[in-house]
């Protein structure tokens, strides 16, 4: 008999399957390779990574019964983060935030990563001052890398007033006389913001920060075609992806108390926004998607459900390969990247390539029959049933909600 140990191929195909049936009941044991040595599994539940953080999980697949069971989803254990504490610090480093709908997007968060990055240049000492004007309904700031927030909130930030907002910013410099100054070079109001304060405190902004290199940075020229190398200024105007976001480490966010400036004179004034049809605006651009999958039963009933909501219709390929939506609505990554602050997935499994073109997107809601699916197990907020009936409770729901806020205007007049 020999003493060579034999495997069994395709009990080794379904341990490395996560997607497989049986998937659970073979990865729970030991998996050797063909030398006979063991293989860890990093995918497994409580795989300690090589950053030293245990693997927890977030789709109820380690229930107590081992049945996968939702309920355990909720009660998962979540890692707790060391906390970074700057005591007394050296020096500052101002990040004034878009904060687009209140919240921070992923270009906010890569600028306070690069923040963080300059904090902790020739044995660190810094710490990062967030600047947020207007409304905050961001719980996350601490795990972003905030270490002092200044909050300046108000009727006068409701709307879009740089010159209000560049005032409030150079007294705040004044105070505490940061290192660096940063902020996104965005159309969501920091790259028109950082052009403003430059011109007010007479600096020479470095634009398109993509990268920092000890003293030095390279920003993107020539409309992203060539790379400049240029010395580390005192203001940055940073591009996204600049650097990696805050992931392994929790802070302080101590609030410091600042007065806003002065009201001004603004030569600008906001009338609101304009009207617009959602499907007029590109798909790699909508803030607000409703997307439909195979699962949908009546086509329109969807387009006017996005009616109602005003959100921009996408699609799934399966969708599109059917006919029921054009081509340019395809969401994933053989169709469009998208980047919505809510992305609602009708009737949508969730292959790797859609997954992959929703990766950018702060909140997913699912409406799906199935479960166990994985967009369910990717979404933020799930309703599990036929998805005629949840969408028409939606449109009856946000119909009542607007014939209530126009009573109220008219009781106002």
């Amino acid at each position: 008999m020999s003493e060579l140990f034999r495997r069994d191929p395709r009990a080794h195909w379904i341990a490395r399957n996560r997607l497989h049936p049986q998937h659970q009941t073979l990865a729970s044991g030991p998996v050797f390779g063909p030398s006979g040595l063991l293989r860890k599994n990093p995918h497994i539940i409580g795989f300690i990574g090589p950053n030293g953080l245990k693997r927890i999980d977030r789709s109820g697949a380690s229930s107590d019964n081992g049945q996968g069971s939702r309920r355990s989803a909720s009660v998962a254990s979540e890692v707790i983060l060391p906390l970074h504490q700057v005591a007394e610090p050296t020096f500052y480093i101002v990040v004034a935030l878009d904060l687009v709908s209140g919240r921070l997007n992923g270009h906010d968060k890569d600028t306070l990563g690069l923040a963080q990055q300059l904090a902790n240049r020739n044995n660190g000492g810094g710490a990062v001052v967030a600047v947020a004007f207007g409304e905050l309904k961001d719980d996350s700031l601490d795990k972003s890398g905030v270490d002092r927030l200044i909050h300046l909130d108000g009727q006068q930030y409701s709307n879009y007033n740089p010159e209000q907002r560049c005032n409030d910013l150079q007294s705040i410099i004044a105070e505490l006389n940061p290192q660096h100054i940063l902020l996104p070079d965005s159309i969501n109001g920091g790259g028109d913001l950082g052009r403003r304060l430059a011109a007010a405190l007479a600096l020479r902004p470095a634009c398109g920060v993509w990268k920092l290199n000890d003293e030095t940075i390279i920003c993107r020229g020539s409309g992203g075609k060539s790379d400049i190398t240029r010395p580390l200024s005192q203001l940055l105007l940073v591009m996204e992806e600049c650097s990696e976001p805050i992931s392994e480490t929790r802070h302080e966010n101590i609030l410091i108390p600042h007065e806003a400036s002065q009201s001004t004179d603004s030569k600008l004034f906001d009338h609101g926004n304009i009207s617009v049809d959602p499907n007029a605006i590109p798909l790699g651009e909508a803030g607000f998607i409703l997307s439909g999958g195979n699962g949908i039963n009546d086509w329109p009933q969807f387009h006017h459900t996005a009616n109602v909501l005003g959100a921009t219709e996408g699609a799934s390929r399966v969708a599109v390969d059917d006919g029921n939506m054009p081509r340019e609505r395809q969401v994933g990554a053989t169709g469009t990247w998208v980047t919505a602050q809510v992305y609602i997935a009708v009737g949508i499994s969730g292959a790797i390539q859609h997954m992959q073109g929703i990766g950018q997107c702060d909140k997913v809601v699912a409406i799906n029959t199935d479960e166990g699916c994985d967009m369910v197990k990717r979404a933020d907020l799930s309703a599990i049933g036929d998805s005629t009936e949840i969408l028409t409770r939606l449109v009856e729901l946000v119909e009542q909600r607007k014939q209530l806020i126009n009573e109220g205007a008219t009781n106002e007049q």
